[in-house]
């Protein structure tokens, strides 16, 4: 493999950490918030990026949007920063969107989950070893909303140009056999942040996406310390700290069954209290209802005297 592919390799063993999209009150991107929530959060030491992520609110963008989001989060960010950026829908527009990201100079591609009613495996893995013919950039899968054998993570691992998988199931043990599955230089990413990363990084985790992360960034690098030194106790402590934001994140909110919908306008708020960019959402996300940003308010307090115990 290619220098750049043993580079993305070896931030993905970290805190992958997401760039949202600030909206404007007209819905408009705004463009300079990117880049400072990204100089921001690499000043305090964080060095993998995704952008045009699920939490980016990547299915809001156009196309054309998707590329601009990518471009400005590439410049403003160090060369030695990682940018990692999604990639979804058919495989023309998929490619497109991979050879646009080729010209801006991102690192890697996020393949997003499959968006299809109807999936086959190996109709998924022809997908990506399409994708992967159209160019020299690594690719890293985001395994999302459906329930692959383990036979299919194993087969993934082995395309070419897949560097990294992004799991993101609510199971340890299916990730424990696919690692075992997998090819041995294919690094396997917790995807669904700090809840899950210490049970993961039993079954074969090298890194984590961040959730809580996201806007409180020394929580994330202080975890993936207490891991990768085996410091069990301080790792459960730091993820504890952790839970009550991300499980606001999974709740419905107001007149609405669905949970997790208010995912992306919590970790908004978070980063308007933590003195960064949130910006207005895009629909179908709605924004917090005025009783659930007290609610926010307050989990974020607690957050706050949490961290400034654990980590003094």
């Amino acid at each position: 493999m290619t220098v750049a592919a043993d580079d993305v390799r070896e931030h993905l063993r970290g805190v992958a950490v997401g760039l949202l999209t600030p909206f404007d009150d007209e819905g408009r991107i705004i463009h300079d918030d990117i880049r400072e929530n990204a100089e921001t959060l690499s000043s305090a030491g964080i060095e993998t990026f995704l952008a045009t992520a699920n939490i980016s609110e990547y299915h809001s963008l156009s196309q054309d949007e998707r590329v601009a989001v990518a471009e400005t989060s590439v410049d403003a960010l160090p060369d030695d920063a990682c940018v990692l950026a999604g990639v979804g829908g058919s495989t023309t527009n998929a490619i497109d969107l991979i050879e646009r990201y080729d010209e801006i100079g991102v690192d890697a591609m996020m393949i997003m989950p499959p968006d299809h009613t109807y999936i086959h495996e190996r109709g998924l893995l022809e997908y990506y070893r399409k994708l992967d013919a159209a160019t020299e950039t690594p690719l890293v899968p985001y395994v999302r909303g459906f329930e692959p054998s383990v036979e299919y993570l194993g087969d993934l691992t082995r395309i070419d140009g897949v560097v990294g998988i992004k799991y993101a199931l609510p199971d340890p043990i299916k990730l424990g056999a696919g690692v075992a599955a997998g090819a041995d230089d294919v690094v396997w990413v917790d995807g669904l942040a700090e809840p899950y990363a210490v049970s993961f990084w039993a079954e074969g985790i090298e890194g984590f996406s961040a959730g809580v992360s996201n806007f409180r960034p020394e929580v994330g690098l202080a975890l993936f310390d207490a891991l990768s030194s085996g410091d069990w106790e301080r790792a459960r402590e730091l993820r504890n700290a952790c839970l009550p934001y991300q499980q606001f994140r999974e709740e419905t909110g107001q007149h609405n069954e669905i949970p997790g919908a208010i995912s992306v306008s919590a970790v908004k708020k978070a980063l308007e209290l933590a003195g960064l960019n949130g910006g207005n959402v895009r629909e179908p996300i709605q924004p917090l209802s005025d009783a659930d940003e007290r609610r926010a308010e307050e989990i974020y307090q607690q957050l706050d005297d949490d961290l400034e115990r654990l980590l003094e």
